[in-house]
């Protein structure tokens, strides 16, 4: 699992040549714990069709409010260096695999 910053993320999202699903999320929030398993495991079998990352809306907060993440975990998909889709919320694997299937 790639962690994003500011100093890497036009690189590893925007000028990306897979598709790039990132995890919006912070230390402290609850939901975004129990989602981050659940990640690791999708990164993991899904690396062929995505690349999946996540950035801390705290130590990052011009890059979360640029792409209008208010609430968190928030997983933005981007294709060819435009973000295509965004889930508010956490969601179960399934939903994780759905979300990317359904915007590659």
């Amino acid at each position: 699992m790639l962690y994003l910053d500011e100093n890497n993320f036009e690189q590893e999202v925007l000028k990306s040549s897979q598709p790039v699903l990132v995890d919006f999320f912070a230390t402290w929030c609850g939901p975004c714990k129990m989602v981050s398993p659940l990640l690791d495991q999708v990164s993991e079998e899904m690396k062929d069709k995505v690349k999946v990352c996540k950035i801390d809306i705290d130590q990052n907060p011009n890059i979360a409010s640029k792409y209008g993440v208010m609430s968190i975990p928030t997983f933005i998909m981007y294709k060819d260096g435009k973000d295509v889709a965004k889930n508010v919320g956490a969601l179960p694997k399934s939903g994780i695999e759905d979300f990317i299937n359904n915007n590659l």
